[in-house]
């Protein structure tokens, strides 16, 4: 397969550390009670960092995301040597948007300033509940008082910001959630990624369920309170404009949008994805999760690479449909015929269409209704078909 080179290039960073781990968390992140050397981590992301320019060179950066793990426990000189070492490995565009996230317990003015110092322009804050019970539920290490006040920090640094909350909690009403929704949009500046509770296997919380200690919103509670979502934050001027993420017309993440529309991005740290178009196709590449074995491997090879693998054109199509059908925007089906060599079925699109799970736009495109969101595996799986 010949891969046509996307114009949208972003770097992903990967910081797996955190001072607890989280019941609900099944992400790469790891806790170092001794601490960890920043100093030797830098040097091997700034290594990491010029193996993949040479895989993926002369590109334009058009934004730069720190995730975790908890990327605020970074000392402000370890991001600003990482930043450093993009900037002179690809060009940085005039634009670039530097997001990374933080806790709220790890939050204070010097390090803020310090990170905007360094080149960070967007902060995400993990507040994840506005009540300290839940606070304490969800295993968190802030309570709201630190919420509040970590938020009106940021918004004074930072040009853009935006904070994480966590619904449909075991026992949580609709009313409950009406409630701190509303508190939430009052408190955002411009934009707000709502998730919903899974429970994933392998944490505490898996294990809590399985032995009927803990009890999630039923699929019609879930739905409720989706749609509830959908309905205050359009009626307060902050829409889905994914799935998830909801923001001000101008404010949606532009890294994130890197990733829903199929652009390329480096993965760099323990345990990143990134997906790389090349001459023979576009690689879906990944590193070694665990830190320190990482580390080694950088050391030894000038990567943490464990997995390179170029994606058949079936499974181009498959990643475009998971990803676009996400966006409220809607998808090009042309673009997806050019990627794949296929064409969508219009009897399964019709037959979609009639139960109200997807819709035509003015422009050409397809979109997934708010209808379809709530069973949108099913619906890719249908288009897939």
């Amino acid at each position: 397969m010949t891969g046509a080179m996307s114009t949208e290039f972003g770097v992903y960073v990967h910081w797996p550390f955190c001072a607890a781990k989280c019941p609900y968390c099944d992400f790469n992140s790891h806790v170092r009670h001794g601490g960890v050397d920043q100093a030797e981590f830098a040097v091997a992301y700034e290594t990491e960092i010029a193996h993949m320019a040479a895989l993926s060179p002369n590109r334009t950066v058009k934004s730069v995301f720190f995730g975790g793990g908890t990327p605020s426990l970074m000392e402000p000189q370890t991001v600003a040597t990482i930043l450093d070492a993009i900037a002179r490995h690809w060009h940085l565009s005039n634009q670039v948007e530097i997001s990374l996230e933080a806790n709220p317990s790890s939050v204070e003015a010097g390090r803020f300033k310090d990170y905007r110092s360094a080149g960070v322009n967007r902060v995400s804050l993990g507040v994840q509940a506005l009540n300290d019970r839940d606070l304490k539920f969800l295993g968190r290490l802030h309570d709201v008082k630190e919420a509040r006040k970590a938020v009106e920090l940021a918004r004074k640094i930072f040009p853009r910001l935006s904070f994480d909350m966590i619904y449909a909690r075991p026992d949580q009403t609709i009313g409950d959630w009406t409630k701190e929704l509303e508190s939430a949009i009052d408190l955002a500046a411009d934009h707000l990624s709502l998730y919903q509770l899974t429970i994933e296997r392998e944490t505490p919380f898996w294990n809590l369920r399985k032995a009927g200690k803990l009890t999630p919103p039923d699929s019609e509670q879930a739905a409720q309170l989706f749609e509830v979502t959908q309905e205050i934050t359009s009626a307060r001027g902050i829409p889905a404009y994914e799935i998830s993420n909801h923001a001000v017309s101008g404010s949606e993440c532009r890294h994130n949008m890197l990733y829903w529309r199929n652009g390329d991005y480096a993965g760099i740290g323990p345990g990143a994805h990134g997906r790389l178009t090349t001459n023979v196709g576009k690689h879906a590449t990944a590193t070694q999760k665990h830190p320190e074995t990482w580390m080694q491997l950088v050391k030894r090879q000038g990567h943490g690479i464990v997995e390179n693998e170029v994606l058949t054109r079936e499974a181009v199509g498959d990643e475009f449909l998971l990803m676009q059908a996400r966006l409220r925007e809607g998808f090009d089906p042309q673009e997806f015929s050019s990627l794949t060599g296929q064409v969508l079925n219009n009897k399964r699109i019709n037959d979609l269409i009639d139960h109200n799970m997807v819709e035509w736009l003015d422009s050409g495109y397809l979109r997934v209704t708010s209808e379809g969101w709530l069973v949108l595996d099913a619906v890719i799986a249908d288009l897939a078909a």
